[in-house]
Order: C-alpha cells, then structure tokens, then sequence
C-alpha cells in the first residue's frame, strides 16, 4: 500500500509502520538563523520494547513529549543509547542521507553494551526514511546546513532495584541545523586535558551513551571559560595517550602521514572516522591507526614537522584545530590557518552527502 501523505490526521499502514501525520504543522524557523538541535520537525518515530512481546508497535507521530514514571530506570540508572546522522539536500532538491546503514549498526553495537536489547536493523532503516521523507521540507536549502537526525533508547521500567530494564522505547526526532561550531571551517582553539578522562578501556568509551558526555560537560565548561572550543582527551589508565577531541575523533598530520589513534575499546567508532581513513586511502595518502601520545605529538611540533590537525564526526564533519594549549605552552598548528588536506576531505565529504561529488563508494542513500 502506498503512503499517501496528504492524507492528514490518518493511520496508514506500511510494512508494518504505523503512519499518524499531524494535523497542526508548525511555523518552519528562518533557515538563515538557525541554532544547533533547538527546532525541531513535525513527526517523531517511536517503538516500544516488552520482555513478553520484543520490540512492537513502530509508529510515525506527530512530534510530541512523552510521560514516564518518576521510577523509570532512565533516570536513576542512565541506561539509554543514542546515534547521530543527517539528511542532505542537493541542488536538485533531492535528499540523501550518508551511510545511514553504519548508525543503525553502531546503535546496536552500543545497545549490547549498555545491555539494551537490539532493534531489527533492516525495520529500524526503513523508518529513518520514512521519518524523512514526510518530513523532508525541513531539509534546509541553504549551504552547509542539513537536517540532523537523533535515534535514541530509553529504558521506560519503573524499577530502583539495579537491575537491566524490562522495558525500553525507540524514538527518532529531527532538527534542522546549521554549522555545529560557530567558526565554521575556521580552525579552532583545542586545550589538551590532563586531569579528567573521558573514558576508560573496559568502560563505555565506544559505547554511545549519554553518561560518556555528561561527563565531559564540566571539562568543557573549564575549556570555555578559558577561550578554548573544546578539550583534546588523553587515556584514562597513563594520561599519555591521545583519544578524542571533545566529541569528535581526531587526526594529525605528521611529516605526510595521517595519524588517528587506535580503536582501543575507549573510543567511539565514528562513521565520519571510518570515512576519512577510507577516503585518504583511495587518495593514496599515508594513513595510520596507532596509539600516539601527546609527548610523540609536541617533538612532532617542535621538529616542525606537525602539518595539520583536525575532528571527525557527524555534527562538524571536518574541524580544523589551529592551536593545541598543553603544559602552559600553545602549539600554532599551519599559522593557524585551515590546511589543504582538511579543506579537501571537508569538501569532498560535503560535496558526496549532497550529490556534488561523485560517490565511488556507495556511500549516499536516496530518500525517496
């Protein structure tokens, strides 16, 4: 049966989604103005997990809150899972998303971490397109802007006892969105943290859950305050080792080489990350995945030989670092300025997630 989506106000059944379109659409927001993850669109998708019955009833509704138990394990417990990706508009004003497939089986992954029951991979895509394509004139038609898109997992059990819940909710809401940080692809200013971790190998480092993040929020708060956009972590057991930055995965170039550190069970796998390390290796260019410190990175600088660094990840997609602050010293990464490497991975990812640049890989994913 095909969707037909003028038909306001009714439930229309597809492949086992339940369809509800709203009947009050909301007042879209300037485009020009945007600000990160606080508009957001007029459907939401939602299933729910029973012990007895398994995942059940996926449905598409009209974006709206949601009531839980003061008891529910969510928030006593932290139990929850979430994923990041976005939907692009090209010039032909058709819309793409970017290896959706990889954030539906990272979601999984993380959800095995933080004992969360996995969804149906292959249902749980198929409601993500959905979701966008009734939903896709909240795509902004403007450059370097898309629609962000938030699959999370909540545990909904009213239970103290600490115990995995017996009842879960899926859910996907959408905000439209412009650059993550304000400096665009301008090169950012990155203190190096030496005293909090952000995780630990064995912990939930290369899980996604919210827990990894509330607890760097203090650290970067300290990072602000001191003119900085965001904090570069080292390990947790030798604060050596470099891992992330702020929420991003990180690469340097060191004398012609690209560097990132090793997935060692404290970073997150991120599909920006895994894109680059392919990208830069279709290119030809000298790639690595290796532990690297932040002792190995500061001779690199002082040699001379530390070229450029940058972040990976769904929200920035490429951002430049111009100065690293550590032991009381600022290391000037290229004057400062955005290196031609950063610039061209930005902008052939860019240019693939909207249809600019040709896609060797596969990665683009019409919405339909």
């Amino acid at each position: 049966m095909k969707i037909d989506y003028r038909r306001e106000g009714e439930l229309v059944l597809k492949n086992q989604i339940d369809i509800q379109l709203s009947t009050n659409r909301k007042e879209k927001p300037s485009f020009s103005n945007l600000k990160f993850g606080k508009t957001y669109t007029d459907h939401m998708f939602i299933m729910d997990y029973s012990r007895e019955k398994g995942w059940y009833d996926p449905r598409i509704v009209p974006y709206q809150p949601i009531t839980l138990d003061p008891a529910a394990t969510i928030f006593h417990y932290g139990q929850t899972i979430f994923e990041g990706l976005k939907a692009y508009l090209s010039e032909n004003e058709e819309v793409f998303l970017f290896r959706p497939d990889e954030n539906i089986k990272r979601l999984n992954r993380s959800s095995v971490r933080m004992c969360i029951p996995e969804v149906d991979e292959e249902l749980a895509l198929e409601a993500l397109k959905k979701l966008v394509a009734i939903d896709r004139d909240w795509v902004p038609n403007m450059e370097g802007m898309s629609l962000y898109i938030r699959p999370f997992i909540i545990s909904t059990e009213p239970n103290l006892d600490v115990t995995p819940s017996q009842n879960y909710r899926f859910m996907i809401i959408m905000s439209p969105v412009g650059s993550f940080y304000k400096e665009g692809m301008d090169p950012v200013k990155i203190a190096v943290e030496s005293d909090y971790v952000r995780a630990v190998r064995g912990g939930t480092g290369n899980a996604k859950t919210a827990g990894n993040y509330a607890g760097a929020m203090l650290v970067q708060e300290k990072a602000s305050a001191s003119g900085y956009s965001q904090v570069l972590w080292l390990d947790g057991n030798e604060k050596k080792y470099i891992e992330e930055v702020g929420s991003m995965n990180v690469f340097f170039k060191i004398n012609g080489e690209v560097v990132t550190p090793e997935l060692s069970g404290s970073i997150l796998e991120g599909i920006t990350r895994k894109s680059v390390i392919e990208l830069l290796k279709y290119w030809g260019v000298p790639v690595s995945e290796r532990r690297i410190s932040i002792d190995e990175l500061h001779e690199a600088y002082q040699k001379g030989q530390l070229e450029e660094a940058f972040g990976s990840g769904t929200a920035a997609v490429i951002s430049p670092i111009g100065e690293l602050f550590w032991n009381n010293e600022k290391m000037l990464i290229n004057d400062g300025k955005t290196g031609d490497l950063s610039l061209k991975v930005y902008k052939t990812l860019t240019g693939i997630q909207t249809d600019k640049e040709e896609d060797p890989f596969g990665w683009r994913v019409k919405v339909d």
